[in-house]
């Protein structure tokens, strides 16, 4: 029965690395696929080796949050740890059903939180250093980019516009079932060429966030009670998760990658940076974040920070007038060199608000299932755990 609860268990958390596998690679990469910078079979390369990657390193850290700290590691019998991942892949399926990106960190520590709670094993002081960061990292997330679209963002634009090249940055060869470069297309300038390597190079960077901060969704229960050591576990979920990439990604890379277009490129680069960065420095902490969550922050507030250029701080603050909250403007005109950007307080509130890439039901609908999955995933963890002790 262990041996076979073991398999189980190896089973259930390769579903996991395999299911994050298929929506991260769509997260780091979709802009480097739809401006057909990389293949979707490079992208799952890069996104396996730099998932990997962050998870034997960074990752380690969240192994030990979520595999002991939470709950004593001793809490992590076979049947336990089962159970735990059992939740974040029923929550994965649910979030793939709907088409939002659930939190798998969020559902994955919910679900050990219920654990803690129905054997009275619960770390509180860990859990409210781990809400604590869920609270504040969004709002930073939503601040950087706020003050970066308010003072910096069209500035930057004008000196280092970054536009993707219209049709391939490469010549490609046609090799059967795999294509393969033969040079730079003629008509890439070079401004293209550098936009294409910073999306490349910034996507690598996601994936490495993104190991480092979902591969102890995968692993931790296990790693936690002993059943397989760290390094083995790593190398699990890096498995899983670059079957992801190489499998169902595809489907989410042409999603991504077409929606992510409307953005302008320098906007999509700068929310990948930011959100990366944040959750690579909760990892290395030893928090779960959500990678998601604070993409999604980044983006409404370099939009919202852009928008308000019509208003000064001060009429802002005197009742004089009101700031528009369109993340649209985004993609309004934009200036030729940084002499020509308009002063705060200058801007046109209609060419700011020229375009509908913010949809508040679609956002209200994706953070309240953020809310809504990690509670679930609590509360179900705790009634099974509190009416079947057997599990544990």
């Amino acid at each position: 029965m262990p041996e076979f609860l073991l398999v189980v268990g190896i089973l259930v958390a390769a579903f996991v690395g395999y299911n994050i596998g298929g929506s991260s690679t769509g997260v780091a990469f979709g802009p480097a696929v739809g401006s057909k910078v990389v293949t979707k079979f490079g992208a799952a390369a890069l996104m396996s080796v730099f998932a990997l990657l962050g998870g034997w390193t960074v990752g380690r850290n969240v192994i030990k949050t979520m595999g002991g700290d939470i709950v004593p590691s001793e809490q992590f019998t076979l049947g336990a740890s089962v159970g735990v991942l059992f939740f974040v892949g029923v929550a994965l399926l649910v979030s793939n059903r709907y088409g939002v990106p659930a939190s798998t960190s969020m559902t994955a520590v919910g679900s050990i939180a219920g654990l803690g709670a129905a054997t009275g094993t619960l770390q509180m002081a860990t859990m409210g250093r781990i809400v604590s960061a869920w609270v504040v990292a969004p709002v930073i997330a939503f601040w950087v980019c706020a003050v970066i679209g308010r003072y910096a963002y069209p500035y930057m634009d004008a000196a280092f516009r970054l536009d993707a090249a219209e049709g391939s940055l490469f010549s490609w060869a046609d090799g059967g079932r795999l294509s393969y470069p033969t040079g730079v297309s003629e008509e890439a300038t070079t401004r293209q060429f550098v936009a294409s390597v910073l999306v490349v190079g910034i996507g690598c960077y996601m994936a490495f966030s993104a190991g480092a901060s979902n591969t102890a969704n995968a692993v931790a229960p296990l790693v936690g009670g002993g059943y397989m050591d760290a390094g083995v576990g790593v190398v699990l979920a890096g498995a899983a998760i670059a079957v992801g990439a190489f499998t169902i990604a595809r489907r989410t890379l042409d999603t991504v990658g077409n929606d992510l277009t409307d953005l302008p490129l320098l906007a999509a680069l700068i929310v990948e940076v930011v959100s990366a960065s944040l959750i690579t420095f909760l990892s290395y902490l030893g928090i779960p974040a959500s990678l998601a969550v604070s993409a999604t922050m980044c983006i409404v507030g370099l939009g919202w920070g852009r928008a308000t250029r019509t208003v000064r701080a001060n009429d802002a603050l005197s009742g004089d007038a009101e700031a528009p909250v369109s993340v649209g403007s985004l993609a309004a005109d934009r200036a030729d060199t940084p002499r020509d950007v308009p002063q705060i307080g200058e801007e046109d509130p209609e060419e700011l608000a020229a375009a509908d890439l913010f949809d508040p039901a679609t956002v209200g609908r994706v953070v309240i299932l953020w809310v809504l999955t990690p509670s679930v995933a609590a509360a179900a963890s705790f009634a099974l755990f509190s009416f079947v002790p057997i599990v544990t």
